[in-house]
């Protein structure tokens, strides 16, 4: 148990947990299933060529992606998506710690990040282009260039935040760099530095699919752009569907993990709540 975490974690009750959890669990089933009754609804008394009904979407989704199409455009997407996420995050936690704790280099690089930091990322993907190719390694370094600025400056600020007193305590109990670092800083940024991670998984999925719409010739977001440019509606729509299915596990699986890593700052907040 880190230093931080020893000192403030509280313990929250277990039955307002699950209270919480099944609440949330209820509006997360129940608005979906709404919605599409009344999408439903409103394609049987209104037909319309670009707004299929439910059903036609989930046909097309049956047989347009489960069969080669999962494995010649979806798996490959996702790999490079998981790949560009690890290196984003990776990269984004490790310079912003290291950014974070040092001053002069903080106020180097501030102008440069500032700068980097207010152009598109899409902007950019020319200029890569130029540089690489249309290769994986260049959708790759797209996704990961775009995804890294929620984490990395969520980190820096994280890190810059940790509170003094206790790192006086620390010092004062000849506490080591790694120490601190691992027990007092980390745990302290913590919470930024997971809002940064989640801002991440949605910017890296947006630029998964700008840079397969316009620099790939296999990928989802280039079936997707395949399939409106021949007008295959309903399986356009599919191709949407399936990208908010991936979002929707993508959150989930974040979901799992921060409640695991932030259990000590989750139960300080259902504990202030009560």
């Amino acid at each position: 148990m880190s230093l931080y975490t020893s000192t403030v974690r509280t313990p929250a009750p277990k039955s307002r947990l699950w209270a919480k959890a099944g609440e949330n669990t209820l509006y997360a089933v129940a608005l979906p299933l709404v919605l599409l009754l009344i999408w439903g609804i409103a394609a049987t008394i209104s037909p319309a060529k670009f707004f299929p009904a439910p059903q036609t979407i989930a046909g097309a989704f049956s047989d347009t992606w489960i069969g080669p199409a999962f494995v010649n455009d979806v798996l490959p997407s996702l790999a490079r998506l998981f790949v560009a996420i690890v290196i984003a995050v990776l990269v984004g936690i490790v310079a912003g710690t290291l950014i974070g704790l040092t001053r002069w280099l903080r106020e180097l690089l501030e102008p440069l990040l500032e700068f980097f930091r207010a152009i598109p990322p899409p902007v950019l993907i020319p200029v890569f282009v130029a540089f690489l190719g249309v290769t994986d390694a260049m959708q790759i370094i797209v996704i990961a260039f775009g995804a890294i600025w929620p984490v990395l400056l969520n980190t820096i600020e994280g890190v810059r935040a940790t509170d003094s007193v206790m790192t006086e305590t620390a010092r004062s109990y000849s506490l080591t760099r790694s120490q601190r670092l691992f027990d007092l800083v980390l745990p302290a940024a913590s919470p930024r530095i997971m809002a940064g991670v989640r801002q991440t998984l949605s910017v890296a999925l947006i630029m998964m699919v700008i840079s397969e719409l316009f620099y790939s010739s296999s990928g989802l977001g280039y079936q997707i752009k395949y399939f409106q440019q021949n007008y295959l509606i309903a399986e356009m729509w599919s191709g949407i569907l399936l990208l908010g299915l991936i979002g929707v596990l993508l959150a989930v699986v974040f979901g799992f993990v921060e409640r695991r890593v932030l259990r000590w700052y989750h139960g300080i907040k259902e504990v202030e709540r009560a």
